[in-house]
């Protein structure tokens, strides 16, 4: 009886959402993982980052091989490839062949990268000393060594939390594909609070702690993340079973789409790799700065562009597999100036107050990652924007020309990135690299897509919202500039507590005088907000 209530509980929350419910649900999950990231790095930093950069730098690095295999085989790969394939077949009514092919895909993928978590165990040494740390010190390179060989487990878990999160995004099910991301930091903190400290059973010490503590989280975030999908799939009719069927026509269709988007993620995050290998020789300490720029950057690209374009992207497939392309060159359009409308004022609002924002993750601040953040604004609209872009073609199947792309994009920026390193521009010159190398690829995807839509997608009414968006957003720069010197930080202002008042008012007045300006311009946008508060403040008012 207890089962069968948590099932049905279960299935009533998991019920198909539509893509304005699917948005918010996507964007406040994204936003509490994000809070919970902030809280995980800034206890991590608090002491790592400054009494031992060393064992901080071990760290990050352990990440960089388990992370690139599970994006080359698994990670956006897959989903991006599955869902259009999927959908066609729930659209015709062939269940069967739909849940054929996602197992056949779960069992393939759990055992190539299971394989591949092996691998990575075996060759840990190698691959720290030569490929992702070589400039740390001895100490270093073991401490990474051996995280690297904990954290190597993450991609064969990763691949079937995200197979099963992928079934149910396919089918407009996202509340506990939302929750998924938030578990995973949700263990990291665990990691850092409880088994940093060591794992006492009955008396008995199995784990003296330390550092490795934060990597035993890692693992322990994925497994959450696997127990939470694995709920996600109540109320969906999924037919598993323990069979490849290597005939199933889908199967085969994703197989042969798959090497192009793999090779895709696994040539982006190479970009990763050389930052992580540059970085880890310019100092103690460096290699961690980057990665906490980086990830505070990635940040408003989760929160808007990924899920924003995840919402929209179900809805595309079922619109090009069903013909429809005036409609999927309308629902394309509206969510690519939704994306730009809202990741405009953010980038321009982090701009102006990076130092706030890094004052989040360590107290006192840190300039060399506020510097490198500066560097990484105009990565934060072009990522963002390439979210929605590249699913423009994933849509229609095609994930050969967004992997041809990204290898002159990834290419330019590795190139850069080494160049700026002869330069000796430190850091900051891999910021530099990433934001040219992201906005010269979704210039080349969009003209893409404007030139294979015979001009449809990117219409005059697009191109004219978007010069007046760009003007909203100037204003709002000078405002928010103006507002951190009315509140400027000071060399007392070296806790959270001190620090967020400020950030938010200046956020605040920011996007007040941004919907203002917006209004203004007659920016289509802004009309649902204005239409709401105007209903609040009559309805008060009556």
């Amino acid at each position: 009886m207890k089962h069968f209530k948590f099932k049905s509980v279960v299935t009533l929350v998991n019920s198909k959402l539509s893509i304005k419910s699917a948005t918010i649900i996507l964007a406040s999950s994204t936003l509490a993982s994000a809070l919970l990231g902030i809280f995980r790095d800034r206890l991590l930093n608090s002491y790592y980052l400054d009494t031992y950069k060393t064992g901080i730098d071990a760290y990050t690095a352990a990440f960089t091989i388990p992370d690139f295999m599970f994006f080359i085989l698994t990670s956006g790969a897959l989903a991006v490839s599955f869902i259009p394939v999927f959908n066609q077949r729930l659209i015709t009514g062939n269940k069967k062949s739909a849940w054929e092919l996602s197992s056949g895909i779960l069992n393939l993928m759990a055992l190539v990268t299971l394989v591949a978590s092996i691998l990575i165990m075996i060759f840990a040494d190698p691959l720290v000393r030569y490929v992702v740390g070589p400039g740390l010190d001895e100490s270093g390179t073991i401490l990474a060594i051996n995280m690297m060989r904990v954290i190597a487990i993450n991609p064969f878990l990763f691949s079937i939390s995200t197979i099963l999160c992928s079934i149910q995004q396919a089918v407009g099910r996202f509340v506990f594909y939302a929750l998924a991301p938030a578990l995973y930091n949700v263990g990291i903190l665990v990691g850092i609070t409880v088994f940093t400290g060591g794992i006492n059973i009955f008396g008995w010490q199995i784990f003296e702690g330390g550092i490795m503590g934060v990597a035993l989280g890692v693992v322990f975030g994925a497994v959450l993340q696997v127990i939470v999908s694995l709920i996600g799939l109540f109320g969906l009719g999924f037919d598993y079973n323990f069979k490849i069927n290597w005939k199933n026509q889908g199967f085969r269709t994703i197989l042969k789409l798959l090497p192009a988007r793999s090779l895709d993620q696994g040539i982006d995050y190479a970009n990763s790799i050389v930052s992580t290998n540059l970085s880890s020789r310019m100092g103690a300490g460096s290699l961690r700065s980057f990665q906490q720029a980086s990830s505070l950057h990635q940040m408003p690209v989760n929160l808007i562009g990924v899920a924003i374009s995840t919402a929209f992207f179900p809805k595309m497939t079922e619109e090009t597999g069903d013909g429809k392309d005036e409609k999927f060159y309308e629902t394309f359009r509206t969510a690519l100036r939704t994306i730009t409308w809202i990741t405009l004022p953010v980038a321009a609002i982090t701009y102006f107050s990076r130092g706030y924002v890094v004052n989040f993750i360590k107290n006192g601040g840190d300039r060399t990652i506020a510097d490198v953040l500066s560097t990484l604004i105009i990565a934060i609209f072009a990522h963002s924007i390439f979210h929605i872009a590249s699913r423009g073609f994933y849509a229609k199947q095609n994930t050969k020309t967004p992997f041809i792309v990204s290898i002159f994009s990834i290419g330019a920026t590795i190139a850069l990135s080494v160049l700026f390193y002869k330069m000796d521009l430190g850091v900051t010159g891999l910021g530099w690299a990433q934001s040219i190398g992201a906005l010269a690829e979704i210039i080349i995807l969009l003209t893409i897509l404007q030139i294979q839509s015979k001009g449809k997608i990117l219409d005059k009414a697009f191109w004219s919202g978007f010069f007046r968006m760009l003007i909203t957003t100037v204003a709002t720069g000078f405002v928010a500039y103006f507002m951190t010197k009315l509140l400027p930080l000071r060399a007392t202002d070296n806790s959270f507590l001190s620090t967020f008042p400020k950030f938010c008012i200046i956020a605040i007045a920011s996007m007040i005088s941004y919907l203002i300006f917006s209004y203004l311009l007659k920016l289509s946008e802004v009309r649902p907000i204005v239409d709401k508060v105007k209903k609040i403040v009559f309805r008060n008012l009556k």
